[in-house]
C-alpha cells in the first residue's frame, strides 16, 4: 500500500492518496474473514477501512450463535438438512446455490474459529456446544453464552493481526468510483481529522452492513446499518434485490420511553438463545398465546410467525402498557440463565430486572435486511471487481432469515470472495483522469458544500422522519394505499435532504446527513418492492394479500434507470441439489417440547 499528497498525484481537493490492490469496506466478521482468505492466500496488498474504532463493529451485537451441522447433540443433521431448513424459513425465494455454500462450509468454519481461539461454550465433554433456535429441526446453532459475535469478533480480529493485515480505522467511504461496467476504487473522509481521502483500488469488497436502521425501532446499533453497502453499491451500477423483505425480531425491548433510564433500550434485542433456552411468551392475560398460532413449535417457531402472533395480541388488546407482551425464563434456575445467557443477564440487572424472577417486556423490531446488492456465486456483483458480502449482499436467506445463519454468511462469503479475487488480483489497476474528473473531483467539492450548509431543515428531524415512515408505512403489515403514501412522504424526505443544516465535516450531523441519503436509496427499494410484491411471504405481509401465491416465487431486482429513477424486474428462483431437496423431501421438523 502506498500514499501520497493528493496535490501532486490529482487534480482533486482531496487530502490524501492511497493506492491499493484490495478496499475491503466494513471491520466486521465478513470484512475481516475476507482479508483473512486473501493474506493467507498470500495478497498482501491489502486494506480494511471501518467507519468504527478496530475491533467494534455491529458483528458483536449479534449475540444468540452460529449455525452449522457439527452434530454435537444430533448426528443425524447435515449441511442438507440445514439448507433444506433454510429455504423453508426463507418460503423459497432464497438463491439455493448460495444457501448450499453456507450450509456445506459451516462445519468447517466453525472448527477454523475454534482453532483461533473462539471462546465457544462447551459440553461436558468439551465439544463445542450447540442450542435449539428457531425453526431449525436440530441443535445446530454453536454459541458463547449470548456473546457470540464478540467472541467471534475478537478471535477473527486477532488471526488478522497475527497475520499483519492493515487496517484503518474512522473512515467512512462515500462513494464508489465506478463507470458503470467496473470499479475503480473509493472516495471518502477521516471522520477524526475531515481529511477528505481517495483510494485508488482494482477490487473492491463491500462489507458495510445492511439496512435495518432504516426503521424507528430497530437493534442495530446507532449510526449502524443505514444501508451505506446497499446505497453505494447501487449508485455504482449494481443491481439489488429483494429488499422488501425485511425481517422483524420478535423481540426487542418494550420499555417506558418516558423513562430516561429506559429509553435508550428502546427496540434493542432479547437474543432468540432466550427463547432457544426455553423462554415462553405471555400476554398480559397470562395466556401463552402462542399455543393459538403454533402449537407445535410455540416460541421457537419462525421469526416473522412469531413476530405477527405479538403484533396481533397487542392491536387486539392484549398487550403490555408499553405495547409488547412478556417473555418469561423465571422458570429455569438463576445459575442455568447466568450461564447460558450472561449478557442479558446482566443488562436487565442494571435495569433492575432480575430474569430470574421477573418476565421482561418484548416487542417486534427491525432486525435485518434479507435484501441487498445481487451478486454472483462468488460475492461479485454486475460491476467488475464489486464484492458484496455479508449483510449487504442478497440470496442467502429470502423472506426471512434463519437466526444464525448471520454470522455464517460472513465467514462463509468472506472465504469464497477472498478465493476469487485471490485467483484475479493484480495490483491497484489504473485511476482514469476520466473516472477523477467526472465522479471524485465533482463529490469532494460536493461534501465540502455539505459541511457547515446553513439550510432549512434540521438532519435530526429529516433522519427519524424517514425512520418513522418506514415503520408506519413498511413495518410488519402492509397495504397497497399505505405504501403509496409512503412513497410520497418519501418524496418530500428526498426534496427536504437538498436543503439541510449541516455541521462541520467532523460532526454527528455531517455523518447522518451523508446517511439520509444512503437511506433515501434503500427505502425507495423497500416501498416500491413491497407494493409490487402481491402477496405474503415470510417477512413481507400484505394484508390485502394475505396468502402466498405460487407465482411470485421469484425475486425483484432493482436497477438505477436513466435519470436517476429506480427500475425494477423480477427473475424465477432456481432449484436446489437433489440431496437437498432429498432433505427436503423428508420433512425434519424441530420437536419443540423437548425443551419443556
Amino acid at each position: 500500500m502506498s500514499q501520497t499528497d493528493s496535490t501532486e498525484e490529482s487534480p482533486v481537493p482531496a487530502d490524501e492518496r492511497v493506492d491499493v490492490s484490495v478496499l475491503v469496506i466494513g471491520a466486521g466478521a465478513a470484512g475481516a474473514r475476507t482479508a483473512i482468505e486473501l493474506a493467507e492466500r498470500g495478497v498482501d496488498d491489502v486494506l480494511v477501512l471501518g467507519k468504527r474504532g478496530h475491533g467494534d463493529a455491529h458483528t458483536t451485537w449479534a449475540r444468540g450463535g452460529i449455525n452449522g451441522a457439527l452434530g454435537t447433540h444430533d448426528p443425524e443433521d447435515s449441511w442438507a438438512i440445514h439448507a433444506a431448513d433454510t429455504l423453508n424459513e426463507g418460503h423459497f425465494v432464497n438463491d439455493p446455490d448460495k444457501v448450499e455454500t453456507v450450509t456445506e462450509q459451516m462445519p468447517d468454519r466453525l472448527r477454523e474459529l475454534d482453532e483461533w481461539g473462539m471462546d465457544f461454550s462447551r459440553t461436558e465433554d468439551g465439544e463445542i456446544d450447540q442450542r435449539f433456535f428457531g425453526a431449525q429441526s436440530f441443535r445446530r446453532t454453536a454459541f458463547a453464552g449470548d456473546h457470540t459475535g464478540e467472541s467471534m469478533l475478537t478471535a477473527l480480529v486477532d488471526r488478522a493481526q497475527e497475520l499483519e493485515i492493515p487496517y484503518r480505522e474512522n473512515v467512512m467511504i462515500t462513494k464508489l468510483l465506478s463507470d458503470g461496467s467496473q470499479i475503480y476504487g473509493a472516495a471518502g473522509y477521516d471522520m477524526d481529522s475531515g481529511d477528505l481521502v481517495l483510494i485508488n483500488a482494482g477490487t473492491v469488497v463491500l462489507a458495510a452492513g445492511g439496512y435495518a436502521a432504516i426503521y424507528n425501532r430497530h437493534t442495530s446499533r446507532d449510526d449502524e446499518n443505514n444501508a451505506d453497502g446497499p446505497a453505494l453499491a447501487y449508485e455504482a451500477g449494481a443491481e439489488l434485490m429483494d429488499m422488501e423483505f425485511v425481517q422483524f425480531h420478535p423481540t426487542g425491548m418494550a420499555v417506558d420511553e418516558d423513562d430516561p433510564e429506559w429509553e435508550p433500550w428502546s427496540g434493542r434485542l432479547v437474543t432468540e438463545a432466550v427463547r432457544g433456552e426455553g423462554g415462553r411468551l405471555y400476554n398480559s392475560d397470562g395466556e401463552r398465546f402462542m399455543e393459538r398460532y403454533s402449537p407445535d413449535q410455540m416460541e421457537l417457531d419462525a421469526r416473522d410467525v412469531v413476530a405477527r402472533a405479538i403484533a396481533k395480541e397487542v392491536a387486539e388488546g392484549r398487550g403490555t402498557d408499553n405495547g409488547g407482551v412478556y417473555l418469561d425464563l423465571s422458570h429455569k434456575d438463576s445459575a442455568f440463565i447466568q450461564e447460558r445467557l450472561p449478557r442479558m443477564y446482566e443488562r436487565f440487572a442494571e435495569l433492575g430486572v432480575d430474569m430470574a424472577e421477573q418476565a421482561v417486556e418484548v416487542a417486534p423490531t427491525a432486525h435485518y435486511g434479507m435484501g441487498g446488492v445481487a451478486v454472483d456465486s462468488h460475492g461479485e456483483t454486475s460491476v467488475d471487481g464489486l464484492f458484496a458480502i455479508g449483510e449487504t449482499m442478497a440470496g442467502v436467506h429470502g423472506a426471512n432469515r434463519l437466526g444464525g445463519n448471520s454470522l455464517a454468511e460472513t465467514v462463509a462469503f468472506g472465504v469464497v470472495a477472498g478465493e476469487r479475487i485471490a485467483d484475479r488480483v493484480d495490483g491497484p489497476g489504473e485511476l482514469p483522469d476520466s473516472i477523477v474528473g467526472s465522479i471524485a473531483e465533482p463529490h469532494f467539492g460536493d461534501l465540502q458544500r455539505l459541511a457547515d450548509r446553513d439550510g432549512e431543515y434540521d438532519v435530526t428531524a429529516v433522519f427519524t422522519g424517514i425512520q418513522n415512515l418506514m415503520w408506519e408505512h413498511a413495518g410488519i403489515l402492509r397495504d397497497a394505499d399505505s405504501l403509496q403514501t409512503g412513497l410520497d412522504k418519501l418524496a418530500e424526505f428526498r426534496r427536504q435532504a437538498t436543503d439541510l443544516t449541516v455541521g462541520p465535516i467532523t460532526s454527528d450531523s455531517f455523518e447522518h446527513a451523508v446517511d439520509i441519503g444512503f437511506m433515501l436509496t434503500a427505502a425507495e427499494a423497500v416501498l416500491r418492492g413491497a407494493r409490487k410484491r402481491t402477496e405474503s411471504r415470510g417477512a413481507h405481509h400484505r394484508t390485502d394479500y394475505p396468502e402466498t401465491d405460487g407465482d411470485w416465487r421469484r425475486n425483484i431486482y432493482y436497477e438505477m434507470a436513466d435519470v436517476g429513477r429506480m427500475r425494477s424486474y423480477t427473475d424465477s428462483v432456481d432449484s436446489p441439489s437433489q440431496e437437498v431437496q432429498d432433505a427436503l423431501d423428508e420433512g425434519h421438523e424441530l420437536d419443540y417440547h423437548q425443551l419443556e
